[in-house]
């Protein structure tokens, strides 16, 4: 019995050893496992070759050569690197000619403003007729209905233009050369130039004044009395039909009288030969509107194309004389006085 308890004993102790046994060797498999991962994961390269990759080049992978986990790689010296390869330069490109495209600007719209002022544009146009008359024709779309002042060879009168801005009318040309303007309320002034040669056959006699200061212009011809044949004043012109030359002188009303503050003007023609001596006066009618004031005025004298202006100053009576007129002789410019001047 006392066998039997060593033997199994023994075999006990035989068995915790070899359980022993085994657990020590597991045991040491355990650590050996640890540092054979220490020793791969302590590999390093001993041999690095870098290649530069060019246009053409693969890059070559990198060779790795273990080493003793021992023995650790000494570190390359900075000399022993291969020297790498000089980029290559740019291809050299043709170089490109740029033409500039020729710049195209589109027609200018004109402006609102610049379309306005077209539209307003003032045209003056003169033509020559016969007896050494000046043709007129105004046309300004901007201005209906306004009062013109029209200015040749110290001439002034006043005009009208129509609901659509047009003025035609005629004056007695004083110059040879004459030059006409015309001038609006707003300021604007226009003028063109003509030429009247007929006037170097005939002489002319003008009186001018302003609104109610009225004159009358009369002429006596070949002897002629107050309402008989060669008589010429605004009752009978003896104005020549249009396009023919006068026979005689002929009187000419110039200015509207319906404007305000009206220019007017009477103009006595007559021809240049010194053998016509026609009498000419000038004549001022006592008016509600004229008496106890005075009237002024201005003469005109044109001879051999060339102007001579006088003012004229007349002092009227009370008005206890209305109906009366007051008559003025001598004023027509005397043919060699003005000559000579």
């Amino acid at each position: 019995m006392e066998m039997k308890r060593k033997a199994a004993r023994g075999i006990a102790v035989l068995a915790v050893a070899l359980a022993a046994g085994h657990l020590v060797q597991n045991m040491g498999e355990k650590k050996a496992a640890p540092a054979k991962a220490s020793a791969e994961l302590a590999v390093k390269p001993s041999k690095v070759e870098t290649v530069a990759a060019g246009p053409e080049t693969v890059a070559k992978p990198t060779t790795v050569q273990p080493e003793s986990p021992t023995l650790p790689a000494a570190p390359m010296a900075a000399s022993a690197l291969p020297a790498l390869p000089k980029p290559l330069d740019p291809p050299k490109l043709p170089a490109v000619t740029q033409t500039a495209a020729p710049i195209v600007l589109d027609p200018v719209e004109p402006t609102a403003t610049e379309a306005v002022a077209d539209a307003c544009n003032i045209t003056l146009d003169l033509m020559a007729e016969p007896n050494a008359m000046i043709g007129i024709t105004l046309i300004a779309p901007c201005q209906p209905n306004q009062r013109v002042v029209l200015r040749q060879g110290g001439l002034a009168v006043t005009g009208l233009t129509t609901s659509t801005g047009a003025l035609f009318t005629a004056l007695p040309a004083f110059e040879t050369q004459s030059l006409v303007e015309v001038a609006f309320p707003d300021g604007q002034k226009h003028s063109a130039e003509i030429a009247v040669p007929d006037l170097a056959t005939l002489r002319r006699f003008a009186v001018q004044w302003q609104a109610d200061d009225a004159f009358q212009v009369h002429a006596f011809e070949n002897g002629a009395g107050y309402d008989e044949p060669g008589h010429i004043s605004a009752a009978d012109p003896n104005r020549p039909l249009a396009g023919m030359p006068a026979k005689g002188g002929f009187l000419t009303l110039v200015g509207d009288s319906t404007t305000e503050n009206p220019l007017l003007a009477e103009v006595y023609t007559f021809p240049a030969d010194p053998a016509a001596k026609p009498d000419v006066i000038v004549e001022a009618a006592v008016t509600e509107k004229t008496c106890g004031r005075e009237l002024l005025a201005e003469t005109l004298t044109s001879t051999g194309g060339s102007v001579f202006i006088t003012d004229l100053s007349l002092a009227m009576p009370d008005c206890d004389a209305v109906g009366d007129y007051l008559v003025l002789k001598n004023l027509v410019l005397d043919l060699n006085m003005a000559a000579a001047n």
